[in-house]
């Protein structure tokens, strides 16, 4: 994945409705939504659902395909773990980050 597109990812990612979208979105799973379904689950007018999801389609983080009458938005997951591979490379010189001690939480 080349930088740009990884900055174009983050930065559509960077904004409170986009991030509510697409986690509703991977949630969802291959089934998808519809846009009537996130407009109603995250109480959006859906004008500006519509601008949203332009953003994170535009960004590769999100899919559309006409099912029906309907359109079905998914989350890219081949792009968002490309994503996470691109965040996590090298990630603490091949080691493991943390301890498995470390990793349960005592609060």
């Amino acid at each position: 994945m080349e930088e740009q597109q990884i900055i174009r990812s983050l930065a559509a990612l960077a904004q409170t409705h986009r991030l509510k979208v697409f986690r509703l979105l991977v949630v969802a799973g291959q089934q998808g939504l519809t846009p009537g379904s996130l407009a109603e689950a995250l109480e959006l007018p859906p004008a500006t659902l519509s601008f949203h999801l332009k953003e994170l389609t535009n960004a590769g983080m999100v899919t559309q395909e006409r099912v029906s009458r309907n359109m079905v938005y998914r989350a890219a997951f081949e792009h968002m773990n490309a994503l996470l591979a691109y965040l996590t490379d090298n990630c603490c010189q091949g080691e493991a980050c943390m301890p498995a001690s470390a990793t349960v939480c005592a609060c």
